[in-house]
């Protein structure tokens, strides 16, 4: 059953997830450490410092997370030719916003690996991520890509 605090904590892992992905492409963490540190201090837990100001985090739901995480750095080169294949012409994934690719990665993976979530619920979920760090004309980026990532992945 999909209850309301379970979304909840999904969309918490994806953009977690993003946040994860995009920082391992910054810094090159190794994903045990890095899936480390986010378990430890940015999953589930109420922050109470000078940059957060008393600000709470959802739960996550932290299976999900792990598996975004690595099943998109197991799956990368993959998901990177269906990803290049939805681009404009002239575009490559390399002229993409480094957030962006994340969002885009993420959601392709669960697009391609977890049947168990509905096409459109993956979608608007990456939409809702992708709103999280850009505006609308992004968002509907997003929605556009992974709308035809999902034709090819989906049947």
């Amino acid at each position: 059953m999909n209850t309301p605090a379970r979304s909840q904590a999904r969309s918490s892992a994806r953009l977690a997830a993003v946040q994860a992905l995009y920082q391992q492409q910054m810094e090159s963490t190794a994903l045990n450490k890095l899936l480390d540190e986010f378990h430890q201090h940015r999953l589930g837990r109420e922050v109470d410092d000078e940059d957060h100001e008393g600000e709470v985090f959802v739960d996550a739901e932290v299976e999900f997370f792990d598996d975004i995480v690595r099943g998109v750095g197991a799956r990368r080169e993959e998901i990177d030719s269906l990803l290049v294949t939805k681009l404009a012409d002239g575009w490559t994934l390399a002229r993409l916003d480094k957030t962006m690719l994340q969002v885009l990665r993420a959601g392709a993976y669960e697009l391609m690996a977890r049947p168990d979530v509905p096409t459109a619920a993956a979608i608007n979920e990456y939409v809702d991520v992708a709103k999280a760090f850009f505006d609308d004309r992004e968002a509907k980026f997003v929605n556009g890509i992974l709308d035809a990532a999902a034709k090819d992945v989906r049947s």
